[in-house]
């Protein structure tokens, strides 16, 4: 097939599923304001600081995809003038805003924490006499990795709180929820509405930064096919084309949402070595409008970040079952530099690369030594 997909964002996530498309002989282009990112060597950047350079983007490719959810909503309505984009707009200006996110999901049935809208001091207040404490104090519009967020505790944080995220306006504080794990569903829905799911991740944190995700998350069976039929809810209502995100919370009432992200996800990119079909090639199959692929799992993965700083290669490579992915970034504090994939062929294997590893990562990894596949 002979097609070039275009991209908004040059990062890692647009570096990879340009490489999930050239062996379907699918070229991709990026809009990106750097033109040394790291999708630079997997095809043409169209620099987003130029001035015609939305209008070169635009022809420069048959249909548009994205990397990340922040991607200008101006950006895509001057695009869907003349081309297609995937995901739809209205996931992307749902997801931009964790309001209209939380008002989908409680159209949909989808349990969520209780929240309210937050644009000043005394509704700050108001929230905090209504939901109780602790709350999280999130900006409705930015954020990531833990960044525009606050848990406010007692009540003498408010106003430290509202000085702290209050220039933003527009907030919604969150009940704090009791979890037990984190876990993400991603599944892919393609141009004929048919939606096919990975199996659930089991995602750890630190400092607020994805550090590991194991496939399939363990002890999950019962939650698998409650997340499959919230993600499908959304796929369907959204008439969603490419991969979606879910992250939720394992409480003891069950499954509630966090947010969605409507992109390739960090959470998934165990998929490929370890699905048959990986988030990757589905969603440029799904934005080409070709058949899906089997979204299996081939063995229990365990994905793991580089952040920060970069390991010797070497090492890495020394260790049985090990792949490694590097994303052609610099050094720096809290960066995702690359990502190491793990397949072991048991639990006792498992915690002996797990042990292996963490002697040779510069960022320490976080993980328990009851931690099973």
């Amino acid at each position: 097939m002979d097609k070039t997909i275009g991209i908004f964002g040059g990062g890692q996530l647009g570096r990879m599923m340009a490489q999930a498309a050239l062996p379907l002989n699918i070229q991709c282009t990026f809009f990106e304001a750097s033109t040394d990112c790291p999708s630079a060597a997997l095809g043409e950047v169209i620099s987003s600081k130029s001035e015609n350079g939305l209008k070169e983007f635009i022809a420069s490719a048959d249909v548009f995809s994205l990397e990340f959810e922040n991607t200008p909503l101006s950006d895509v309505d001057e695009l869907t003038k003349s081309k297609a984009i995937h995901p739809p707009r209205q996931a992307l200006a749902t997801a931009q805003n964790r309001l209209l996110e939380k008002a989908l999901f409680d159209k949909l049935d989808i349990p969520v924490a209780p929240y309210k809208a937050v644009d000043s001091l005394e509704s700050l207040t108001s929230a905090v006499d209504e939901l109780g404490l602790p709350i999280v104090l999130k900006t409705a519009t930015g954020g990531y990795d833990g960044k525009g967020q606050f848990v406010l505790r007692s009540v003498d944080q408010i106003d430290q709180a509202w000085k702290e995220l209050g220039p933003a306006k527009s907030l919604i504080a969150e009940s704090f929820v009791t979890f037990s794990r984190e876990v993400s569903i991603i599944a892919v829905r393609g141009i004929n509405g048919e939606v096919k799911t990975w199996a659930l991740a089991e995602n750890h944190h630190h400092h607020g930064i994805l550090s590991h995700s194991i496939v399939p998350a363990p002890n999950s069976a019962d939650l698998q096919p409650v997340a499959q039929d919230y993600i499908t809810r959304l796929l369907n209502h959204l008439n969603y084309v490419g991969v979606l995100t879910l992250e939720l919370f394992v409480t003891d009432k069950g499954l509630y949402a966090n947010e969605m992200a409507p992109r390739v996800h960090n959470s998934g990119h165990w998929s490929i070595e370890g699905a048959v079909c990986s988030q990757f090639e589905n969603h440029i199959r799904a934005v080409a409008g070709l058949p899906l692929g089997s979204t299996d799992v081939v063995r229990p993965t365990v994905m793991i970040n580089i952040i920060g700083k970069h390991p010797k290669t070497e090492d890495v490579l020394a260790l049985s079952g090990a792949h490694l992915h590097l994303y052609n970034k610099a050094e720096r504090p809290g960066r995702k530099l690359g990502h190491i994939t793990l397949m072991p062929v048991n639990q006792s294997e498992l915690l002996i690369l797990c042990r292996q590893l963490a002697k040779i990562l510069p960022e320490p990894l976080a993980l328990s030594e009851d931690m099973s596949i």
